[in-house]
């Protein structure tokens, strides 16, 4: 009988077997969606002023098959100076992913942290590689903290859950 090496990951007839309860697995990675303007250009190119910098993050879920998942991270990235846009970048970047096994709230944490975890590199290069062939010189996001980023989440959740409860309690009694 021959081994076979799987660099740490569990074979699939060890997984088949049951012999672990949850698997996880990246189908694809790509970019879904990716735009780059610069409004003001070239006169963008002379201006002096001190460049302030603005990030929204976005997430979305969508449910592909019974433990397929696609997690778009959207990044939107706009820079100003002197109150006048000098770029703006939109990137969607997106995965598929394998998850079975996990019970409903270690699935949300999953989805919610180790998948933006896993797509975030891909969309900082991106970011930066289109920054810099707009004529800009090079910009590198920094690390983020989805888990503090997904924790935040629940406790603001947690929070409106609460006050929704409290209106709802007083309401009825008027």
């Amino acid at each position: 009988m021959s081994e076979e090496t799987t660099n740490g990951a569990v074979a699939p007839a060890e997984a088949a077997a049951g012999n672990t309860g949850t698997a996880f697995t990246v189908e694809k990675i790509y970019a879904k969606d990716v735009s780059f303007e610069v409004p003001g250009g070239p006169a963008v190119f002379n201006e002096q002023a001190q460049p302030q910098l603005q990030m929204n993050l976005s997430q979305s879920v969508q449910r592909l098959g019974e433990n397929a998942y696609e997690v778009v991270l959207g990044i939107t990235l706009t820079c100003n100076a002197a109150e006048k846009p000098m770029y703006l970048v939109e990137v969607k970047q997106a995965g598929v992913f394998g998850l079975s096994g996990f019970e409903p709230a270690q699935l949300d944490v999953m989805l919610g942290t180790h998948c933006p975890n896993m797509l975030y590199p891909y969309a900082r290069q991106l970011i930066s590689s289109l920054v810099q062939s707009g004529g800009f010189p090079p910009f590198f996001l920094q690390p983020i903290n989805f888990d503090a980023l997904y924790a935040e989440g629940l406790r603001q959740r947690a929070a409106k859950q609460a006050s929704e409860l409290s209106d709802a309690e007083t309401g009825g009694n008027a």
